[in-house]
């Protein structure tokens, strides 16, 4: 739509209808508009996104709407004048009267709304500026104004130039403050932080991840001020809720700016924010350190002060010779914790696991893929388990009750963390678990040989043991070796495509239903697959009907998804 100019008042208007409203119920001409730059605004009561944008688009009208050039128009998607109305009461614009329901589906199909909030802005000869005019006003505000491509491009510039030239002032000053505030509700001048090194802490109360991540960093805050190093923390606070920020500032020790200041979105473009939490460090010359120190705060706690590259530097070859010195008693022994649990709840000492192959086993009992998992890996563990390898699987839970934890371990075969063990969250840490089912294979020596073992297992069974590069190598040489002299293509009765014989990981047959690995008959096209079995060209199989050993179908799939962590 770019690049199309309307006539506004014939776009507005119709042969019984030259107005628009006001909230008051107030008649505004159409032809009033003319010279005018407009915004139309497609929203709804009932859309929880539009009752959020709102409230900010309210803010930019009542100063750019002083300047007598910019004005919006409501165009409903509500079902009921009443709603209309109770909604319109809440904006300072004008409005599609509720009953011209011709005019606003008009508008709807012209600007092509296909979800709302929905904001096109157009200029004063009604040339369409943009259609995405909610994410410009969310990103740039009324600095935006008057939301040209050329003023929306001078800004992006100016933040290029930012970056190149930044300051501390620079990211944390706007045109209407120059301070930040304490839990106390002081205010303390950016100025008086220059010199130092500064943790941009963007959270959000309302993530669990944000709250646990909290209680590590008034750690870290609070002994590096013991210490008496030059290090602050400034919260770049992310609720919507007035109160829970107001009860987050009351519980940290540092500073913040105040709630949904301005900044907060300009800060989030600016550092490119993925995730949260994000600890951004900012050096004592006012330059961007490192964009997130999160999971090095979680990994290393105060010994990654200074957040320089020099110590990170320092810090992976630490890692390196504490993975080269790993033993099992290492990361399973904590403290007094220095067993785990077997059957009936016998404690079995970790120094009856030593020389053992380990795989640690991350699940949970309310995770479907876990679930869909826990089958093949049991049949896995009896199968290397029967050929009297050395060989242990330690279940590691993210269940959330004792009972949950029960019910679930009951239907395995090997060993476990107690439920709620701190080591749990140690080992999560050390080996980055982000999602589950994962499996981590810990070798004879007790030093890791793969955090991919869940894949292998799903891929190889018990083949893969022990879960080593050479043993994966040795499997994959076999692989290609049985595929030799298997034609690369074939016609199948049951497919009208001809069929590409592919490497396809895991997949479910068409023919047959059952899981396949490895080799394929495929049409790409269609995602159609066929076991070679069942394109009769298996030279295990001889084209019988002859099916593979069925797994547990639950109505999940293991096809690599995880339950990730919120």
């Amino acid at each position: 739509m770019a690049d199309v100019t309307h006539d506004v008042l014939s776009l507005l208007s119709s042969p019984d209808k030259d107005f628009l409203l006001r909230n008051n119920g107030d008649q505004v001409k159409i032809d009033s508009l003319k010279g005018k730059k407009l915004g139309l605004y497609f929203s709804a009561s009932w859309c929880g996104p539009c009752r959020s944008f709102t409230p900010t688009l309210v803010e930019v009208y009542n100063e750019v709407s002083q300047k007598g050039d910019f004005e919006v128009i409501f165009v409903t998607a509500d079902e009921d004048d009443e709603s209309f109305k109770s909604y319109f009461s809440k904006m300072p614009w004008l409005a599609i009267p509720f009953s011209d329901s011709e005019m606003r589906n008009h508008l709807d199909e012209l600007f092509h709304v296909r979800g709302i909030p929905h904001l096109a802005l157009l200029d004063e000869s009604g040339k369409v500026i943009t259609e995405d005019g909610v994410e410009t006003i969310r990103e740039y505000g009324v600095d935006g104004y008057p939301f040209t491509l050329a003023r929306i491009q001078e800004l992006k510039d100016q933040e290029e130039e930012a970056k190149r030239n930044q300051t501390l002032r620079s990211i944390l000053v706007s045109h209407s403050r120059d301070f930040v505030i304490s839990a106390d509700g002081k205010k303390l001048l950016v100025s008086e932080l220059e010199g130092k090194t500064v943790g941009l802490y963007f959270c959000s109360a309302s993530y669990r991840s944000c709250s646990d991540f909290t209680l590590q960093l008034v750690e870290v805050y609070e002994k590096l001020k013991a210490k008496g190093e030059n290090f602050e923390v400034v919260l770049i606070p992310l609720d919507d809720d007035e109160e829970s920020f107001k009860e987050e500032l009351e519980s940290i020790p540092w500073l913040s700016l105040p709630f949904k200041d301005k900044s907060n979105e300009k800060l989030i473009r600016y550092f490119e924010l993925s995730t949260l939490p994000t600890l951004v460090i900012i050096g004592p010359d006012g330059k961007t350190l490192n964009p997130n120190v999160v999971e090095a705060i979680e990994e290393h706690g105060i010994a990654a002060f200074p957040f320089t590259p020099e110590k990170f530097a320092e810090l992976i070859e630490i890692e390196k010779a504490k993975e080269a010195a790993q033993t099992l008693e290492s990361i399973l022994v904590s403290g007094d914790q220095d067993y785990v649990l077997g059957k009936d709840g016998v404690k079995v000492p970790v120094s009856e696991l030593k020389g053992k192959n380990i795989l640690l086993y991350f699940s949970a009992h309310w995770c479907p893929p876990c679930r869909a998992f826990l089958p093949k890996l049991i049949d896995a563990y009896h199968k290397i388990k029967a050929k009297d390898n050395p060989f242990e699987v330690v279940f590691i839970s993210s269940d959330r009750d004792q009972a949950s934890f029960d019910e679930f371990f009951a239907g395995m075969p090997w060993l476990a963390l107690p439920f709620g063990d701190s080591r749990k969250a140690l080992l999560s840490r050390k080996f980055k678990v982000s999602g589950i089912p994962m499996l981590v294979a810990i070798g004879s020596s007790g030093r890791t040989v793969t955090k991919e073992a869940r894949d292998l297992v799903a891929l190889y069974g018990a083949d893969a043991y022990p879960f080593t590069e050479e043993r994966i190598e040795e499997i994959e040489a076999g692989n290609e070796e049985t595929v030799k002299g298997w034609p690369e293509k074939v016609i199948h009765e049951t497919h009208e495509h001809e069929l590409m014989l592919t490497r396809r990981r895991i997949y479910y047959c068409d023919e047959c239903g059952d899981e396949g690995h490895i080799w394929s008959y495929y049409c790409e096209e269609c995602d159609f697959d066929l076991h070679p079995k069942c394109a009769s060209v298996d030279k295990g199989s001889k084209g019988d009907d002859t099916k593979e050993e069925e797994i547990s179908k639950d109505g999940w799939v293991c096809d690599g998804e995880v339950c990730s962590k919120a």
